[in-house]
């Protein structure tokens, strides 16, 4: 193979018993290129990654590596030939410091004594010239934000001298701040000569960041196109293999009454004398940057975060849960924005998933599951929102993340809920899945449920939200934004405090 690439991978296939998750797939990476390699979910773009990091082993193809062929039995024979994954669950021991997290593999150097006065001192230089001097090498990783956990996956990456970085999702719950810095980081690795292979389902990132685009769906290749000589649409009909004209589907609201009234609702530090309202069929937006007491706020309603102080009225009907269970016996769910920790049980079925929320529907009064009729509600929901599954009884783990989404998201539609809020319902989820998943959310608008969105994304606030409410610093930064007035520049001028 040409050593024009750094990374070549020429006809990968793999299968998963009768499932070919891949079927053919190339991929060419040149050195010193940030190569954003995009698809729906279930594409096959974590699968070929797997293969790359020795994860998984290969079916059929061929891997080179500045023009030699190589081979992959484990993931670290990646690691050894310069190849580093980064995916959204970090790699890191928790309970280690920042400096023995970076330098993980190779603590004592080769020696007998692990000389840490230099460990620390070369972790603070890799820290420094990323831009993030200000992490201190002795902290415990636990103790670091989401975004300094990365610097440190990062780090530890570069200490290996690798020359291939793949980033899965890097920025899913970064700030802006962060982003930004990320991004410097990346041009950085990027002017060192390290290849970097970028997912993620934000167009916005993948147009300002790579150099080259390529494509996977249903597990086969479609292009490789440059960066320059494309745009969103047409990115976007190649992975979904249709025109996606409108991104949001059109909702004609018919508000009813009031459902949630909060007024003066105060949680820790993090939420402070919070006041708004929602009604039936209305979808209110709740945007801010991160931080902001967006989820604390929800939390606190929801029972799941003790209230200091406010009301809260459901119906017209003071209320006070101490716990989830009684918000949800009540007809109040929340989908949280973290499906695989806290939305979903991933070792446990689509069936369980799906009702864990509304067991007495299937249960008689004796404590006995009926689960025929379990069986059917499951299907019903899953195929009304067009989920893809192989069987109710398959752990949500053998899903893809948009199909995990939807289930989280069947969990409060069979439920029977009469205000759900859904706290970053597309956060991880490719552009199609996107727009199911606003399809669902308008259905259940139109059918009278009250609709509380957390999003980060200002094109979803705007184009899914009959108005928005814009938090800052655990307030509400002035009234809430109607929609003929909702624009990406009033909702960052609010956010950021800027007058």
């Amino acid at each position: 193979m040409s050593a024009e690439y750094r990374l070549e991978m020429k006809d990968i296939k793999k299968s998963f018993g009768a499932v070919r998750a891949l079927d053919g797939v190339s991929l060419q990476v040149r050195p010193g290129e940030v190569h954003a390699l995009v698809g729906e979910n279930g594409a096959g773009k974590s699968t070929l990654m797997k293969i790359l990091s020795g994860a998984y082993r290969k079916d059929a193809g061929e891997i080179y590596l500045d023009g030699h062929r190589v081979e992959f039995s484990t993931p670290k024979d990646a690691k050894d030939l310069g190849i580093s994954v980064i995916y959204q669950e970090f790699m890191l021991a928790p309970d280690l410091t920042v400096a023995e997290n970076v330098f993980i593999d190779k603590l004592s150097a080769g020696g007998i004594l692990i000389q840490w006065s230099k460990l620390r001192e070369n972790t603070a230089a890799q820290l420094q010239k990323l831009g993030f001097g200000d992490i201190n090498p002795n902290a415990k990783v636990s103790s670091l934000t989401v975004a300094y956990q990365q610097v440190v996956e990062i780090c530890k990456c570069l200490a290996r001298e690798t020359r291939v970085l793949v980033l899965d999702e890097p920025t899913a719950v970064l700030t802006f701040a962060e982003i930004k810095k990320l991004f410097d980081v990346i041009r950085k690795l990027k002017s060192d000569g390290v290849s970097v292979i970028y997912i993620s389902h934000r167009l916005e990132e993948i147009f300002e960041l790579s150099d080259r685009i390529t494509v996977l769906k249903d597990g086969g290749y479609v292009d490789t196109v440059l960066t320059s000589e494309t745009d969103k649409a047409k990115l976007v009909t190649m992975m979904v293999g249709r025109d996606m004209k409108q991104m949001f589907p059109e909702r004609r609201a018919k508000i009813g009454e009031a459902v949630l009234e909060v007024d003066g609702l105060t949680s820790g530090s993090m939420v402070r004398g919070v006041s708004f309202k929602l009604h039936a069929g209305e979808v209110l937006g709740f945007y801010g940057l991160v931080g902001a007491g967006r989820t604390e706020t929800m939390s606190a309603i929801f029972g799941s975060a003790a209230k200091d102080g406010g009301s809260v009225k459901f119906f017209g009907r003071e209320i006070n849960f101490k716990h989830p269970a009684e918000a949800v016996s009540s007809g109040l769910g929340m989908l949280p924005e973290d499906r695989k920790k806290m939305g979903l049980l991933l070792s446990k079925s689509l069936r369980v998933n799906t009702m864990l929320a509304s067991l007495p529907k299937v249960t008689s009064r004796f404590g006995v599951i009926n689960h025929s009729y379990e069986k059917k509600i499951v299907k019903e929901v899953l195929d009304s929102i067009n989920t893809k599954y192989p069987s109710v009884d398959h752990d949500a783990s053998s899903l893809s993340g948009g199909n995990q989404q939807k289930v989280a998201l069947a969990k409060w539609i069979s439920a029977d809920c009469k205000c759900v809020v859904f706290d970053e319902p597309t956060r991880g989820v490719d552009v199609g899945a996107k727009t199911e998943i606003y399809k669902i959310i308008n259905s259940l608008a139109e059918n009278g449920v009250a609709i509380i969105m957390i999003s980060s994304e200002m094109p979803e606030i705007i184009g899914m939200c009959d108005r928005a409410i814009v938090m800052r610093q655990g307030s509400i930064a002035g009234t809430a934004v109607e929609k003929g007035y909702l624009d990406e520049n009033t909702l960052i001028k609010l956010a950021m405090g800027v007058s």
